[in-house]
């Protein structure tokens, strides 16, 4: 399925997070059920330097907060954006990630390395969201996997 590149470029535009700390590049898939998305950990990433000298790897927390910021923020932009409760505002709301579960690590994510995310649905009721989010590298193997949540705050304090 193609997915729509003006709605894949109108979600990331409304993804809060910026750099240096943002890390979904695209969106290949999205629908009501599912999103994949996809980020190339860059060689200069701030963190390498000290995670570790001579040996960079991606931190484990790093890992967490890409799989958040597809399969709960990018995500939930859109499955809010499908029910009509996002409007002229949207540039004041916030996902914040309220909690994972069921976290495991299953490799390391190397400097210059493209992952791919896959977002499943859990469910969204009450402006939260809950999915199973799992980064994969690109020769398929499994990096880590969680049971994310997330909720949309608004800034001005509407929500």
């Amino acid at each position: 399925m193609e997915v729509d590149k003006d709605m894949v470029q109108n979600i990331l535009s409304l993804v809060p997070q910026q750099h240096p700390f943002r890390f979904i590049d695209d969106i290949l898939e999205i629908d009501e059920e599912h999103i994949v998305g996809t980020y190339r950990f860059r060689d200069d990433e701030y963190f390498y330097k000290g995670h570790f000298p001579g040996q960079p790897v991606t931190p484990g927390v790093i890992l967490i907060e890409t799989m958040a910021q597809t399969g709960v923020v990018a995500f939930g932009i859109y499955l809010l954006m499908q029910q009509g409760l996002l409007h002229g505002q949207i540039k004041r709301l916030v996902t914040l990630f309220t909690m994972v579960d069921d976290c495991e690590f299953d490799g390391i994510v190397s400097p210059g390395e493209k992952v791919v995310i896959e977002g499943e649905k859990v469910y969204l009721r009450r402006g939260n969201l809950k999915a199973k989010v799992i980064i994969k590298k690109e020769n398929g193997d499994t990096a880590c996997y969680g049971v994310l949540t997330g909720r949309g705050v608004d800034l001005d304090g509407k929500n």
